[in-house]
């Protein structure tokens, strides 16, 4: 259970950055999930070519055209010391402190930390590397390969480059490493331990180890057109699409955000997580830990589940895992998510249109629930051409909806059980 949050402890964002499939940057991200436009393409790169014919996935939600140095991740001497999961979350973390306007050298170093979750981590370095051990020798190897692998890498690099020594971990729990990430940076502000946070998600795993792994499992949807791959809640739904990207939060309290003239994007106002203790891969069937976490993140929230409007949901489009998040929904919500009820709550799931960024998820679909609050605007949940007769919820087929949403909530669930639920509120 989080600590409850008291007046003195109001914590908001001031700053967000991303880079995705959808936009290189965060604004753009929410132009293309509010126009529900994909940015899911064919699986491209040398290494799927070598083992043509025998890939059963032929969709994933890559970055393209996309350049680290233009893109502020690094300089052109850095390239080689940094793998692609990192670079990824230096822009994105770079985004989002010139979007906040904070001045870190201004600050006391001490009071401002960071934490950055990813499911996998520096998966290219490993295969890389593995590569070079086979087929050149031990003593080809790069130097740099274990400070480029490590899941903090990203945490320790960016703390580096902006001399935050507050706090500074790394949460690496399967697809809800973000929403961990996020919610653990809140309690060090709660907890007196920081006046600033930096906190989000990077992930760079449409590899061949990856998506060849996640294919074995049956995982992956084998739908050809890349477009309408990924299919959250609809009754043909086959998996979910690998994708890679990052998002990263600046996040204050509200006093030192008001005392800085920062702009406020919105509010954090509750957080929770828990365990389902069931099994290592498939979801508590009838969504008892997601329904805890969601349950917890309210309370802490100190909000009724009448006050949420939208629900970001974690929506993979797996058959298992999207029937338990709405078995969860239901329980938690009860008549305000049952449209048969006249229920007003709305909930869709943009890995439609962006795929399943693993541990850089919640950071990434926490940018719609931002913007539901800021903008009246529910992303949609695209490819949903008929809902499983059993999910009596709105789930914003197809188009976005303009409505005023005070509360927003956003759901990652991950391999091992791990469940996090955010909330997000309009500041004012």
């Amino acid at each position: 259970m989080s600590t409850p949050r008291t007046p003195s402890t109001r914590i908001v964002i001031t700053g967000y950055g991303a880079v995705t499939n959808l936009g290189h940057d965060a604004a753009s991200t929410w132009e293309a999930m509010r126009e529900g436009r994909s940015g899911i393409s064919p699986l491209e790169g040398p290494a799927f070519d070598l083992y043509a014919g025998k890939w059963t996935v032929f969709a994933a939600g890559q970055v393209k055209d996309w350049d680290p140095v233009q893109a502020g991740a690094c300089d052109k001497r850095e390239i080689k010391r940094l793998d692609r999961n990192t670079l990824l979350g230096l822009a994105a973390a770079h985004q989002a402190v010139t979007h906040s306007g904070i001045d870190f050298a201004r600050e006391n170093s001490e009071r401002c930390g960071v934490i950055v979750g990813s499911g996998i981590g520096g998966i290219m370095t490993i295969e890389e590397g593995k590569e070079v051990l086979m087929s050149r020798g031990p003593d080809r190897m790069s130097p740099f390969t274990v400070p480029r692998l490590m899941i903090n890498a990203t945490t320790g690099n960016i703390s580096i480059r902006y001399g935050l020594r507050g706090p500074a971990t790394a949460h690496a729990t399967a697809c809800a490493s973000s929403g961990h990430a996020i919610g653990d940076a809140v309690e060090q502000i709660r907890l007196g331990r920081a006046d600033v946070m930096v906190a989000g998600g990077c992930e760079a795993a449409v590899t061949p180890l990856c998506v060849g792994a996640f294919m074995t499992m049956k995982a992956l949807s084998p739908h050809k057109d890349a477009p309408t791959a990924s299919r959250p809640f609809d009754v043909t739904r086959d998996g979910f699409v690998l994708a890679e990207g990052a998002a990263m939060y600046v996040l204050e309290t509200e006093e030192h955000a008001k005392a800085r003239g920062a702009t406020i994007l919105a509010e954090l106002v509750g957080a929770g997580n828990g365990s389902d203790a069931g099994h290592i891969t498939a979801p508590d069937p009838e969504g008892m830990g997601a329904a805890r976490s969601m349950r917890w993140a309210l309370e802490d929230a100190g909000l009724n589940p009448d006050q949420i409007g939208y629900v970001n949901a974690h929506g993979t489009a797996t058959p298992l895992g999207d029937k338990a998040e709405v078995a969860a929904v239901g329980k938690v919500f009860g008549d305000h998510a049952r449209k048969s009820a006249g229920g007003k709550l709305m909930m869709s799931s943009t890995k439609s249109m962006h795929g399943h960024a693993l541990g850089a998820s919640g950071a990434v679909e926490l940018i719609a629930c931002i913007h539901a609050v800021r903008d009246g605007v529910v992303a949609p949940t695209t490819n949903l051409e008929e809902p499983d007769a059993d999910f009596d919820i709105d789930l914003v087929a197809k188009e976005a909806k303009e409505r005023p949403v005070r509360y927003a909530m956003n759901n990652t669930f991950g391999f091992g059980g791990h469940n996090v639920t955010l909330i997000v509120g309009r500041h004012g």
